[in-house]
């Protein structure tokens, strides 16, 4: 049946699970100086080599983690407490993951400074009003390459050309979909993830640029240069290096292919009355297809498309335990209906065109079912006020 939660979580593929298998029983710790904790740090070492080499980063520039989570805290966090005698103000945009939001606010119990970059309602930065949030004390801004929710993609670079102070970018979502070039991008750090390229959950990195200086979040033994203690999780680094080898193979073409799928779905959920289409018409990831449908509630589409087989989301996993609506959806304007009526559709490398085929096939009677059950939906074809 239909999987279409990949922004929610992907599965590891079986060339990633076959490189992982080597080192679930292999005893050596990279700290340690015998033959089998060797072993153990060149497999660490060549996997930090694929993963910098999937984004034009010098191998030395990786810090493992334990996820994007982590690497946002370690660069949001991290750099603020390390570069405090410059400035206590940071930037981030107001629809930044909710660990880069909570990371903000933790700064500012801390004594910080915080602005939000507002947005305009298609997700994209307003440059002018971000410049003008920019101060000489400003030592750090915060942006995402590309939301997931939404599948918006910004203009970092041209970010870049207005910021002055330290740039971080959150590129968890677009790695593996869209080029992530830290060179081409002229990002300071950058966040990003093992599953969403299909590698083991619980791995993730932050690229530091040379030069680059955060305190660490995580004491330990001086693991990952000093910038994240801990024993390395050794067979899920060699997931992630593998995972990052085979992106940088395959992901033009992988793109092109699940560009074709997403448009043919999003082309099919707008013929549905009263839907909409949210996030940038063409500056959006090639796997996002994200919609509102008016006068209904995601939560009842998602439970009638499970019963059909069909997992989707509506909006970001890691703030699903709240009954808010999104950040996200109420930064580009959104009213509380519409953004609790949105849907987010997400596909991935083993999404086939017969699985956008059937969710056009089913989904259209269950709008039509809950909308019939909506007063506000039946008060609007009876004519009513």
């Amino acid at each position: 049946m239909p999987y279409l939660d990949y922004v929610a979580g992907s599965p590891v593929d079986d060339r990633v699970v076959e490189e992982m298998m080597k080192y679930f029983s292999h005893p050596g710790n990279p700290s340690s100086v015998h033959s089998l904790g060797l072993e153990a740090r060149n497999v660490v070492e060549e996997a930090r080599n694929k993963v910098s080499g999937l984004i034009n980063a010098d191998s030395s520039e990786i810090v493992f983690t334990s996820g994007a989570t982590e690497a946002n805290n370690l660069a949001i966090i991290g750099y603020a407490m390390r570069n405090r005698r410059k400035g206590n103000h940071i930037v981030v945009s107001a629809i930044e993951h909710i660990s880069v939001i909570n990371s903000a606010k933790f700064l500012m119990k801390n004594g910080f400074e915080v602005d939000y970059a507002p947005v305009d309602r298609f997700g994209k930065v307003r440059l002018d009003e971000l410049e003008s949030l920019l101060r000489d004390d400003t030592i750090l801004v915060s942006v995402q390459h590309a939301n997931p929710e939404i599948g918006t993609v910004q203009e970092i670079r041209e970010i870049r050309e207005v910021v002055k102070a330290a740039l971080h970018v959150d590129a968890t979502a677009s790695l593996g979909k869209i080029e992530v070039d830290v060179e081409k991008m002229g990002a300071d750090m950058v966040t990003i993830s093992s599953n969403d390229i299909y590698g083991p959950r619980g791995v993730g990195a932050l690229y530091l640029r040379k030069g680059v200086r955060v305190n660490p979040i995580i004491l330990g033994g001086g693991q990952e240069s000093g910038m994240r203690g801990g024993t390395e999780n050794v067979p899920g680094i060699a997931g992630f290096g593998k995972a990052a080898e085979i992106a940088k193979k395959e992901w033009r073409k992988e793109s092109e292919r699940l560009k074709e799928m997403r448009d043919r779905l999003i082309d099919g959920l707008l013929e549905i009355e009263e839907t909409f289409l949210n996030g940038h018409p063409e500056d959006r990831l090639p796997n996002n297809a994200s919609v509102r449908f008016s006068y209904i509630e995601g939560e009842s589409i998602l439970l009638s498309m499970d019963m059909e087989g069909i997992q989707a989301s509506t909006g970001s996993a890691c703030t699903s335990k709240t009954l808010q609506p999104s950040h996200v959806l109420m930064a580009i304007g959104l009213k509380h209906e519409e953004a609790h009526g949105s849907v987010v559709f997400s596909l991935g490398r083993w999404s086939r065109m017969e699985d956008v085929n059937y969710v056009l096939e089913k989904l259209p009677p269950i709008i039509e079912r809950l909308r019939m059950m909506s007063p506000l939906y039946m008060k609007k074809k009876s004519g009513g006020d």
